[in-house]
């Protein structure tokens, strides 16, 4: 079982960390025992917003970790725990992979973590983030930035991007749907890179397109068009794009593309079917196809994409 620790240090803001505790501290069924053993660690308890958090472990567990997700800091202005900075640089340098929500890329620039790489943070503290490690390759359009042993997020919402990322590493595109979906998330937004893990769109049950969606998404292998899903709807294709923009922000061809390319990548992890017959199976039609529009929203080819995410000899189930 992975090991996920979080350190709960100083001023933390309060929705940085319970993201990270309830994706990584709440299995979805049926992955309970290949799950993360979550660690809350720190010297004493903490004022996080209006709760006190009181850590089981002490910083020194953040070294035999895999993963330390370091939570947001409420104030950058704030003197950065020593103790906080020393225990994830050793924990980095023992083999974890360090991940940093919103300002908590401040502790890992303070660690020199950050150093050479490309990281983020929220848009308004970039250009401080940038002042203070100028080695740092500082983007602050993107959601989240993924050097491997090193990954940052961007404000609020991409945390959840993030930490839906690791879980797709860990764990797959299925699982990490699953949990997007018990999150209720909204619509992926757009990057600044191809990102591996798009959270699916899932409107609620009492949303006004709920019924087409689902209905859509269990038609992705046939050539369905956006005529289709209108008449279905029994409205016109433009007050249908209009209902589409206001409630996911996306046009209804774009959303049927997204979904589409997601399938593509479950059925590329989870079994040994052909690209032509992932093609087929996605309504693509061909591979070639597949290929084009694969590449365009993920950024590499589908046959990379299964080579990453599912090496040579791993079981289908």
């Amino acid at each position: 079982m992975p090991t996920v620790a979080i350190p709960a240090v100083g001023r933390l803001l309060h929705f940085e960390l319970a993201v990270a505790c309830e994706i990584f501290g709440n299995p979805p069924p049926g992955a309970e025992e290949a799950w993360y053993d979550v660690l809350l660690c720190g010297p004493e308890p903490v004022r996080v917003g209006p709760f006190t958090v009181r850590p089981e472990h002490g910083l020194d567990r953040l070294a035999g970790a895999d993963t330390v997700i370091v939570p947001a800091c409420a104030d950058v202005d704030d003197p950065l725990p020593a103790d906080l900075v020393e225990a994830v640089r050793t924990a980095h340098a023992a083999g974890a992979r360090i991940a940093s929500l919103c300002t908590g890329a401040f502790v890992l620039g303070a660690a020199g973590l950050l150093d050479g790489r490309r990281a983020t943070t929220h848009w308004a503290h970039a250009a401080d983030l940038s002042a203070r490690h100028p080695l740092a390759e500082v983007d602050p359009d993107v959601l989240y930035t993924d050097n491997g042993s090193v990954l940052t997020a961007a404000g609020k919402a991409a945390a959840v991007d993030l930490c839906l990322h690791l879980v797709h590493l860990d764990h797959g595109a299925a699982v990490a749907n699953t949990v997007a979906r018990r999150l209720v998330m909204s619509p992926h937004r757009a990057g600044g890179q191809a990102q591996f893990v798009a959270t699916p769109v899932q409107a609620r049950g009492d949303h006004a397109l709920a019924q087409l969606l689902a209905w859509a998404q269990q038609r992705l292998d046939q050539p369905l068009t956006v005529t289709d899903m209108a008449r279905k709807a029994n409205t016109s294709t433009r007050h249908l794009g209009r209902q589409f923009h206001a409630a996911i922000g996306q046009t209804p061809l774009q959303w049927l593309l997204t979904q589409r390319v997601r399938r593509a990548q479950e059925l590329l992890e989870s079994t040994d079917d052909t690209i032509e017959a992932v093609a087929a199976a996605t309504g693509m039609g061909t591979a070639t196809t597949l290929r084009r529009h694969f590449k365009r929203a993920v950024g590499v080819p589908p046959d990379t994409y299964r080579r990453t995410f599912r090496p040579t000899g791993t079981p289908t189930g």
